[in-house]
């Protein structure tokens, strides 16, 4: 299988922009489709003004190369027609996607792949029916995938034995992080690893052990400054004198005690999402989110252009 030249979009929100940027960067022609003649209407724009913040972070030399490689088209069988790559990244519901998926497996080349955004529904659940389904597999990114460059490759059972190394080589090549999952499983790894730090936060919240405010200072001035460059399993490996081993003889009978006090996890009530909703207002207006979000790209970009400059 040859590296990939050309790129169709099918989704044009925010992960499919950031896509398009992701493979348009790295020199790949990107041709992208969505839906909405709205959405098809402003995207170019909105990635020129992205593609600007990155140039004065430094993380592109010019806006203007890459913008030359995009452009827009009217129809998804154009967008995909002539496509080596297919990133899927519609709205994640299952009829939705298995509705595209079949659009796409009609109007593509047979020896071309599709990678399909979703945070947890696996490729099995509506790539079956699809007469190409075997090019077919799960690219789940990280948001915004332009700056955080994770994403998971999960194949479906059907999936071509050898399209999931082609595709974690071709994600490598253009910038991205690749990691393969090797079984189905519901929330993959990016979620299942957050959903068990999102579910304690709220339980903690519940118990009254802390504020919503001090339970993200906790991650974001504590836990997330290693996290920013090394994993859970390198951080306990240089947390005891004698590495991982030392550590879970120190800690193990500690955390397998915290495991057993969430043995029946409740859902998050409703009381207590507005508890949540109520402080995090009180930090944040709603109509101030879009600029706290752009503020956080802000300082995505930040951190990558350091990791660059340190090689972390």
């Amino acid at each position: 299988m040859d590296a990939i030249r050309k790129v169709a979009i099918v989704g044009a929100g925010l992960v499919g922009r950031g896509w398009a940027i992701v493979f348009a960067r790295a020199g790949c022609d990107v041709t992208i489709y969505d839906g909405s003649a709205e959405i098809r209407a402003a995207v170019l724009e909105r990635i020129r003004a992205s593609l600007a913040d990155m140039l004065e972070a430094g993380l592109i030399d010019a806006v203007d190369p890459v913008m030359q490689r995009l452009r827009v088209a009217d129809t998804l069988e154009r967008a995909v027609g002539d496509a080596d790559y297919v990133q899927e990244s519609v709205l994640e519901l299952r009829d939705v996607k298995e509705a595209v998926c079949q659009e796409i497996s009609r109007a593509m080349r047979p020896d071309a792949v599709v990678g399909s955004c979703s945070s947890g529904i696996p490729a099995s659940a509506f790539t079956e029916t699809c007469a190409n389904r075997a090019r077919f597999l799960i690219a789940h990114p990280v948001n915004p995938p332009h700056l955080i460059p994770l994403v998971e490759l999960v194949p479906a059972p059907w999936t071509d034995a050898e399209t999931v190394p082609w595709l974690r080589k071709q994600m490598e090549a253009v910038g991205q992080a690749a990691i393969v999952v090797r079984k189905e499983v519901e929330g993959f790894v990016l979620n299942r690893l957050q959903g068990a730090l999102l579910n304690e936060a709220w339980a903690l919240l519940d118990e009254g052990v802390a504020s919503a405010a001090d339970i993200d200072l906790t991650v974001s001035h504590g836990l997330g400054y290693r996290w920013s460059f090394m994993g859970p399993f390198e951080t306990i490996d240089l947390n005891a004198p004698g590495g991982i081993a030392d550590y879970a003889k120190r800690l193990g009978p500690l955390y397998h005690a915290i495991a057993l006090a969430r043995r029946n996890p409740a859902p998050w009530s409703q009381k207590l999402i507005a508890q949540a909703e109520a402080e995090r207002r009180e930090k944040l207006a709603v109509s101030q989110l879009g600029e706290r979000s752009a503020w956080r790209d802000r300082n995505l970009m930040a951190l990558v252009a350091h990791k660059r400059r340190t090689g972390v």
